[in-house]
């Protein structure tokens, strides 16, 4: 017998609600709260079934003007409360994606604790943050949520009172109402400068404070000492790949307020470290270590003398206060008392600081060895910049170094095995191209500025602060060897018989033909002396792989699986170049982008894969889902860690013969789903039509939220469509076709249902792959899509490809019950089915207001209210999805 579905709703879901809906009545009046009630409740009886959606359209079509953006700006404020509530209750995680588990996993199946300290002495994982345009919420909406977040950590703990006195309920309310009071919509668009910002709130204020707390946590859990393997990067300010906004001065205001950051939080630190460090010698003796780096710290004030920590500290605030001032151009909020030599490099900042734990023995424990490990994992740099550009603006510039220069003519006409040739003697040479006087183009100017950027930034903030370049549209040797002909003329890069880059540089390997290319691009660049020599110089070999363009060019399944196989074909073949691989994941938050669980993520990855190292992204919206609060950090880098302790440490689950049974199975559903969305997405007739009209693409690229156009090249074709508006447009819609489509279908039409379900129990990769596609459909609804054929101009046409769509979503959803033996979606996950479903009736109402308002707006109605007013119920619904770009 069936086990029944429920629904139970979350506690603190209906405690929020109160509270909003207190300050609706006060704010809004009775009578927008009436309005607000009545459709909520009409939204609620249509989900149960018990009317249809007429009289919820109409009491939306009744609304005015001013009452559309106070309802959507009410649900907004509702969705982000639900979302607080769901983080509370921990549901999003894994309960066993944590070190404590992995650890005892790990050692249960029989690897010793030595093995696991090997593996961690030389791990390398890098979540990177990046300024994709999907977080659609102003960072003071943000803000105001984790102050709520805050208040309850405080109600959780039996306070009843803030420090201010005021009752917490009390202040719950005064933070919501804040909250409404705030505008939540971009006035201006956002520039690079305002995303470097955002970003160094996330590290200033989540990384900074977490990892060394969570390093402690870890170092209890192994009881042994660990390096610094995590640490965060940052592609904002570097990232120019299609963003004319990116340019050598965005990468020096990167580094200079990240290092500006960093080290204004190590000053902090070592300012309360000299008001508790009191030790006298009068009361303890010292070392000579430690009254040597006193007597030289020029603190000679007689009230200290007998205190020689205090002294050295003082020193070493005024040498780091004066690296302050050589970077930031000013003094510290506290300047230095004295004068001090900078320090040059953060070793040397460490060397004074393990001097004085060394002699402070157990003291040193807690606030003293968090700033070492500070300093260990963040240096003066704070995040790693990443460069990244487009392998056809290198080939543009160096035809133009190499034409100027009188070396080549037409390098652009040359074949591969030319360019090879020609850019392997160019790097042997000791001179450079760049001609002083010449005319260059702007872009080679500017792509040369760029790289002279890096080489200042290398002597100023070390050596640390750009470590790789990333060719986007990596396709082939001499794409990377572009790359480094430009390093060489800063100097980044040497050749002559033992040649080295200061830079790595580092293929992106992003569409379905680059990731089938990938495997011989790489055997047959590990064939040159000067890759090998580069990479063990590294002591690693970078290799980027791209969801987003590889699941727009061929579909959700193809893009995974494409990704996979071409991972397992590249391990190989660093093996035998000696070369250990280092994989960078450009995962986005939906699933169409390859988002879905880290954990899983991690777990899924080929044999060989990971090794301890890993590099992914986070982008837009998933990093203040993620790094928002404390909490949510230390969950997201613990499962993380664990993940990649576990896939590099324990036996694969899936070996021979099964593997190869179950690769010939879903080569056979890959291409099955890659013809059915290609067929859909680029050989159906007016597709590019209906898709611009049915979704708000035209209304989202005109949102404030990134410094990036939504489109590569002036033209209307999906192909030239950046992945992220793509994605984002088919959510709001609540079809998520990039999440699904295709593979669906191909699960519908897989005979062998005994070997699906098999391999969705069994094999990691495929049942991640089942699960993420499963969230996604859970979170669609073809009954709220409908609605928008109201806006495609051709109703005929527009019909024939809605109903193509709705009918591969429900063979999807045969497919995947078959493939997960469940009666429902999300059957298996109670929690996140409950959260789901929760939503549903906050969620349609948002969709119905905004087919009537784009009916206005694509009308003719110009009113900027209405256009406001579909940038809010865009915010809202993406709020309530949560990954929706």
């Amino acid at each position: 017998m069936t086990k029944p579905r429920t629904i139970n709703q979350n506690p603190d879901l209906r405690y929020f609600g109160n509270l909003l809906g207190q300050v609706i009545k006060e704010q809004g009046g009775e009578s927008l709260f009436n309005q607000i009630e009545q459709i909520r409740s009409a939204a609620i009886r249509r989900h149960r079934g018990i009317v249809d959606s007429t009289e919820l359209s109409s009491r939306l079509a009744d609304l005015d003007l001013n009452d559309m953006f106070s309802f959507a700006h009410a649900f907004l404020l509702f969705s982000m409360l639900a979302n607080l509530a769901d983080d509370r209750q921990g549901d999003a995680l894994d309960p066993d994606a944590n070190m404590a588990s992995a650890l005892k996993d790990i050692k249960a199946k029989g690897v010793s604790q030595q093995a696991i300290i090997d593996m961690i002495d030389k791990a390398c994982i890098v979540p990177v943050l990046t300024a994709h345009p999907t977080e659609v919420r102003r960072k003071s909406m943000l803000d105001h949520y984790n102050r709520i977040a805050g208040l309850m950590r405080l109600k959780d703990a039996g306070q009843t009172v803030t420090e201010d006195g005021l009752p917490i309920e009390d202040a719950l309310i005064q933070q919501i109402t804040i909250l409404w009071q705030t505008r939540p919509l971009m006035l201006q668009k956002l520039t690079v400068a305002d995303e470097i910002e955002t970003a160094l709130s996330f590290l200033r204020e989540t990384f900074l404070p977490v990892l060394p707390q969570i390093y402690a946590e870890w170092e209890k859990l192994l009881g042994s000492s660990i390096p610094s393997f995590i640490r965060p990067g940052n592609w904002i300010g570097g990232d120019r790949d299609g963003n004319p906004n990116v340019n050598a001065d965005t990468i020096m205001l990167s580094l200079k307020r990240s290092s500006e950051t960093v080290l204004t939080d190590y000053l902090n630190r070592l300012d309360k470290l000299l008001s508790n460090l009191s030790v006298s010698t009068d009361m303890v003796s010292v070392s000579d270590d430690i009254l040597r780096l006193a007597d030289k710290s020029g603190d000679d004030a007689a009230i200290r003398a007998d205190e020689p920590y205090r002294r050295a500290l003082n020193g070493i605030y005024d040498r780091l206060a004066a690296t302050y001032r050589q970077i930031a151009g000013r003094n510290p909020s506290r300047p230095a008392l004295r004068s001090a030599e900078a320090y040059k490099r953060p070793q040397e900042l460490l060397a004074d600081l393990k001097t004085l734990a060394e002699g402070l023995g157990k003291l040193a424990e807690g606030s003293f060895k968090a700033l070492i490990r500070s300093v260990e994992t963040f240096g003066f740099h704070l995040a790693t910049l990443d460069l990244r550009q487009n392998s056809q603006v290198h080939e543009r510039v160096v035809n133009e170094l190499l034409r100027t220069a009188t070396v080549e003519a037409d390098y652009l006409s040359l074949s591969e095995e030319d360019r090879v040739k020609l850019l392997r003697r160019e790097l042997s040479q000791p001179r450079t191209l760049f001609v002083p006087r010449a005319d260059y183009s702007e872009e080679t100017r500017s792509e040369l500025d760029i790289i002279q950027a890096a080489a200042r930034a290398h002597e100023i903030f070390g050596p640390e602060s750009i470590t790789t370049y990333l060719i986007s549209n990596g396709e082939s040797i001499s794409d990377i060897l572009e790359v480094y002909l430009l390093l060489k003329e800063a100097g980044l890069y040497q050749g002559g018989a033992k040649p080295k880059a200061a830079i790595e540089a580092a293929p992106l390997f992003e569409t379905v033909a680059d990731l089938e290319n990938a495997p011989k691009v790489m055997e047959e660049w590990f064939k040159l002396p000067e890759a090998q020599a580069i990479a063990k110089a590294h002591g690693v070999q970078e290799v980027m792989v791209g969801y987003s363009d590889s699941n727009k060019d061929g579909g959700y399944l193809t893009s995974v699986w494409g990704l996979y196989k071409a991972c397992l074909a590249l391990v190989p073949i660093f093996e035998k170049a000696g070369v250990p691989i280092q994989f960078f994941h450009g995962r986005g938050g939906s699933v169409g982008r390859g988002g879905g669980s880290n954990f899983n993520a991690i777990l899924s990855q080929p044999a060989g894969a990971v090794k301890g190292r890993i590099r992914y992204t986070e982008q837009g919206e998933v990093v203040a889902a993620k790094y928002g609060t404390h909490e949510s950090a230390i969950a997201h880098l613990d499962e993380a860690v664990a993940a990649t302790l576990i896939t590099s440490l324990e036996a694969p689950t899936i070996v021979e013969p099964e593997f190869s049974r179950y690769r010939k199975a879903l080569d056979q559903i890959s291409d099955s789903a890659f013809q059915a969305y290609r067929q859909l997405v680029y050989g159906t007739k007016g597709f590019r039509k209906f898709f611009s009209e049915f979704t708000p693409l035209p209304e989202i690229a005109l949102l404030k939220i990134g410094s990036r156009p939504p489109s590569r090249k002036k033209s209307d074709r999906i192909e030239d469509l950046r992945a992220i508006p793509w994605v984002f447009s088919w959510s709001q819609v609540r079809v998520m076709l990039p999440g699904w489509f295709g593979f669906g279908q191909a699960l519908y039409d897989f005979e062998d249902t005994e070997l699906l379900q098999e391999m969705a129990s069994r094999w990691p990769f495929f049942r991640t792959t089942i699960r993420n596609m499963e969230q996604v459909m859970a979170r669609s609804d073809m009954t709220i899509a409908k609605h928008y054929l109201a806006l495609v101009e051709d109703q005929t046409n527009g019909e024939a490809i809605y109903d193509s769509i709705a009918d591969g979503w429900n063979k999807g959803c045969e497919g995947l019950l078959k493939a997960t033996q469940q009666n429902w979606l999300l059957e298996r996950f109670p929690a996140v089915d409950n959260s789901v479903q929760m939503r549903r009736p906050y969620l349609e109402p948002l969709n119905y207001l905004q087919v009537e308002l784009l009916k206005k707006w694509r009308g003719g109605d110009t009113n900027p209210h209405i256009l406001e007013s579909i940038q809010l119920t865009i915010n809202a619904i993406a709020t309530a999805l949560r990954n929706s770009g």
